[in-house]
C-alpha cells in the first residue's frame, strides 16, 4: 500500500511532465496504477459562449472549453464615475471591502471558505465599474458565487482596514507618473468637478457615503456574471439564480453618462526633471476601431518616441522627455496625430489589434472572463473568438481614416505633469487640428 507521501508525489507527477525521462517514468506508473489520469493528449475544443438574463436582471455569460474556471461579477455602476458629491473615494473603498463581512458571514469565514476551495480571489475598480472574482477548479466554481454578491454589513473594523488599504494604494498611485497623468487626462476630458473627471484615487468618503454608494452600484440588476469552464449553461444559470436569491437587486437604473468637454489639466513638478504630456480626443466608435486607431498612432509615432492609448471612449497619444528636451514633445505629438495613415500602416495596425484581442481570449481564464464581460457590456452578447476576429476583419481602410478625422474634430484634452514650463496650452494644440 502506498503511503501518503507516495500518493502525493504521484498526484503531482501526473499533472506535470518536464522531461522525456519523467514522461517515460510516468507511463510506467500509470500502467501500474490505472486510477491515475491518462497522459494521452486530448484534442482542443473550440470555445463557445452562451448569454442569459436572469429574473433578477443579472446577465450571465459562460463558455464551455476552459480547463479552469474564472468567475467574475462586474458592476457597471460601481465605478467612481457613478459617485455623487460627497462620495469621493467610495468606489475605491468599496473595492477594498471585497470579500469582507456581509450576508451574515464574517470576513474570516468568507476568506477561509475561499481558501478551502482552492480559489484565488481578486477585485478591481476604475471609473467605469468594479469587478469581483476568483479563479478555481471548475468543480468548485459555482459554490462561491454568493460571495460575489454579498450584502456588505460595513463592520467598523472592515471599513477601517479598507480605508487604510485604499490609502496605501493612493500613496503608491501618486508615485506613478503614468497613473497621475491618467488622472489628469480624465480631469481635462470631463472637467475636474464631474464624476468622471474627479480623482479615482481618493478615500475621503465616510461610512454612510460608502454604504449609500454601494446600495446603488452593487445590485444584481444590470450586473454581469462571467464564468469560464462551464459545461452546462442552463444548469449553471438555474443554480446562480437560486444562490443569489437574497442578494441586493439594485434599482436597475442605467449607468450615468459622462459628457465629454475637452480641456486642460496641468500639474507642475519641475523637480522631477522630466515632463509627461498626453493629448486625448473623444472617439465615439467601437472598441475594435479604437484599438486599431491606437495601433496606427503607435506605429506612426514610434520613431518620435510617441505611444498611443485608448480608455473609456478616449483615444490619445503620449510622450515624455527630460527637462531639456520638453520642447520636442510639442512637434512629436502634433506630427503623429496629423500624419497620413497609409494603407500599409492601417493593415499592420489591424493585424496587431486583432492579434491582441484574440490573444486576450487565449491567455488564461481570467483574461477570457474579462473579454466576455467587455463584449457583453458593449454589444449585449459574446459568441466566440471568431466573432471577435470578424469585428476587426470588417474594418475597412476608409473606416479608419474617417474615424480618425472625426476624432480630431473633437476638442482635444491636454494633460501635462512634471517640468511643463514650455509645454503649449490646450488652445494651441486645438488650433492645429
Amino acid at each position: 500500500m502506498m503511503n501518503v507521501a507516495s500518493r502525493r508525489v504521484l498526484s503531482v507527477a501526473s499533472r506535470r511532465v518536464t522531461t522525456s525521462r519523467q514522461f517515460s517514468a510516468l507511463l510506467e506508473v500509470t500502467e501500474e496504477y490505472p486510477g491515475i489520469p491518462s497522459l494521452s493528449p486530448q484534442p482542443a475544443k473550440a470555445s463557445k459562449a452562451s448569454v442569459s438574463t436572469l429574473p433578477s436582471g443579472l446577465i450571465v455569460v459562460t463558455e464551455d472549453a476552459c480547463t479552469t474556471s474564472t468567475v467574475t461579477m462586474t458592476y457597471p455602476k460601481a465605478g467612481s464615475g457613478s459617485e455623487m458629491l460627497g462620495e469621493e473615494g467610495a468606489a475605491l473603498i468599496n473595492k477594498c471591502l471585497a470579500f469582507n463581512s456581509g450576508s451574515g458571514l464574517s470576513t474570516i469565514l468568507i476568506n477561509r471558505t475561499i481558501e478551502n476551495e482552492g480559489a484565488t480571489p481578486f477585485a478591481s475598480a476604475d471609473r467605469s465599474g468594479a469587478t469581483l472574482g476568483y479563479t478555481v477548479e471548475p468543480e468548485n466554481a459555482i459554490g462561491l458565487v454568493p460571495l460575489l454578491a454579498l450584502d456588505c454589513t460595513f463592520e467598523k473594523w472592515d471599513v477601517r482596514d479598507a480605508k487604510a488599504l485604499a490609502g496605501y494604494q493612493i500613496s503608491e498611485a501618486n508615485k506613478s507618473a503614468e497613473i497621475v497623468l491618467t488622472e489628469q487626462i480624465f480631469s481635462a476630458a470631463y472637467g475636474a468637478s464631474s464624476p468622471m473627471g474627479r480623482p479615482f484615487y481618493c478615500n475621503d468618503a465616510g461610512t454612510y457615503e460608502i454604504a449609500s454608494f454601494r446600495s446603488r452600484g452593487y445590485g444584481l440588476n444590470g450586473a454581469i456574471l462571467a464564468a469560464t469552464g462551464v459545461k452546462d449553461h442552463a444548469a449553471f444559470c438555474t443554480e446562480v439564480d437560486a444562490l443569489t436569491a437574497e442578494a441586493p437587486k439594485g434599482d436597475g437604473s442605467p449607468s450615468p453618462t459622462a459628457t465629454y468637454l475637452g480641456g486642460e489639466a496641468r500639474l507642475s513638478a519641475p523637480s522631477m526633471g522630466y515632463a509627461h504630456v498626453a493629448l486625448a480626443f473623444e472617439a465615439k466608435v467601437s472598441s475594435a476601431m479604437r484599438n486599431v486607431i491606437k495601433q496606427c498612432l503607435t506605429l506612426v509615432g514610434k520613431k518620435a518616441g510617441v505611444s498611443a492609448f485608448e480608455t473609456s471612449g478616449l483615444v490619445g497619444v503620449y510622450a515624455g522627455a527630460p527637462s531639456e528636451g520638453v520642447g520636442a514633445i510639442d512637434a512629436a505629438l502634433t506630427e503623429t496625430l496629423t500624419a497620413e495613415l497609409k494603407p500599409e500602416i492601417i493593415a499592420i495596425a489591424k493585424a496587431i489589434a486583432k492579434a491582441d484581442a484574440t490573444f486576450a481570449l487565449d491567455c488564461g481564464s481570467k483574461g477570457l472572463a474579462a473579454a466576455m464581460t467587455a463584449a457583453v457590456l458593449e454589444n449585449g452578447s459574446f459568441t466566440d473568438a471568431a466573432t471577435v476576429a470578424k469585428a476587426y476583419d470588417t474594418i475597412a481602410e476608409k473606416d479608419v481614416t474617417a474615424a480618425v478625422a472625426a476624432m480630431l474634430k473633437s476638442t482635444p484634452s491636454l494633460a501635462a505633469v512634471g517640468d511643463i514650463g514650455v509645454v503649449p496650452y490646450q488652445g494651441t494644440f486645438a488650433s492645429r487640428f
